[in-house]
């Protein structure tokens, strides 16, 4: 059955990576964590940001080149991953200097052995509908109990894994008790058509594909009222708000830009995020529907990301979400809430978004 690696192994694994950075970018003055120097050749500082497929305000950012007019002096490198985990690496690789990535991944990754040097500074959409667990109807199973001893597929150390262990434990049943498959939402996608698996813990849009021909057990919004809840977060490098506030400012403003596009021009977002994954603004419209996305306003309240003076509830979100994975001795202590609160930037939050 295939495991997610033990925390130690994964730090030794992860030496080797680390050693080869400064082939991957460079940190100077001047210069992004991620891109090259502004000084010599004329060259312009690049700012690489790290972007998932999936439906929310980060697409139409990047499709509308909001962030590109902000910062004309830069050059804007867009790559895109399939998983948190991929871009924790490629943070510890200084390959990246801003990323969306879910809530799990951000608590492991703030955890020993990673201890990743970034920070949450923006809420890209708390998970609803738009992630859920879904068995093939062919199987016959309609319940979560029924998955002892049958292949379920995640993206490990995700949101979705994350879900599906909780979704698990409430069923009495542990990650043992099933044949858990590491696969990426494409992957996920082919091996559910070929009858590889059994069931699928996934977003967006994959998700859909698999509901088509499919029963869902439980989703996000569901196990948030169990007090599971999942977030996507845009988490920045540490040495790029220390070196160049006013590229994380520029950023924030812009995502605001587009969870208020998403609010308030949903026709506009819809087509955005459409193009961005290949589907009908019909289709990506239906999407967006299944997510929440919390205004700047909503953002900067206690409930959330909070202020300098008065922390958020996100700090908390990601503690609560480390202690369940050493519960599940996915890493080996969960850090205290001083480091997760730490870990949330706010400062000038509420003036950068107009919230």
């Amino acid at each position: 059955m295939p495991r997610s690696p033990r925390p130690r192994a994964l730090a030794l694994a992860l030496v080797g990576l680390v050693a080869t950075a400064g082939l991957v970018g460079c940190t100077a003055a001047g210069a992004t964590q991620a891109g090259g120097s502004a000084a010599g050749g004329g060259s312009r500082p690049k700012v690489v940001i790290a972007y998932q497929k999936f439906p929310s305000g980060d697409l139409v950012v990047k499709h509308e080149g909001l962030l590109e007019k902000a910062l004309p002096g830069y050059s804007i490198e867009w790559k895109a991953f399939d998983s948190g985990a991929s871009i924790n690496t490629a943070f510890i690789a200084k390959a990246v200097d801003i990323g969306a990535i879910g809530s799990s991944p951000v608590a492991r990754g703030l955890s020993a052995p990673l201890n990743i040097p970034y920070s949450v500074a923006f809420v890209l959409d708390v998970a609803g509908r738009n992630e859920a667990l879904v068995a093939r109807k062919a199987t016959g199973i309609t319940s979560i109990a029924q998955l002892k001893g049958k292949r379920v597929a995640t993206p490990f150390a995700s949101t979705s894994h994350y879900s599906l262990l909780a979704a698990l434990r409430g069923a009495g049943l542990s990650d043992s008790d099933v044949k858990l498959v590491d696969l990426q939402p494409q992957a996920i996608v082919a091996a559910w058509q070929r009858g590889d698996i059994d069931a699928a813990y996934v977003w967006l849009p994959s998700l859909d594909t698999l509901r088509a021909t499919g029963t869902e057990l439980t989703s996000s919004a569901e196990l948030a009222k169990a007090g599971y809840p999942t977030l996507d977060l845009g988490v920045v490098s540490n040495a790029l708000i220390n070196a160049h506030p006013d590229v994380v400012d520029a950023w924030r403003k812009a995502e605001a830009q587009g969870v208020n596009t998403i609010k308030s021009q949903p026709a506009q977002a819809a087509a955005a995020i459409g193009a961005e994954l290949g589907i009908s603004a019909d289709d990506a419209s239906k999407q967006l529907a299944q997510g929440i996305f919390l205004t700047p306003a909503e953002q900067a309240s206690t409930t959330w990301l909070g202020s300098e003076a008065a922390p958020g509830g996100v700090g908390k979100n990601l503690q609560q979400g480390a202690v369940f994975l050493a519960d599940q001795k996915k890493i080996d202590a969960a850090p205290d809430l001083a480091t997760f609160t730490k870990a949330v930037y706010t400062k000038g939050f509420a003036d950068v978004t107009g919230s």
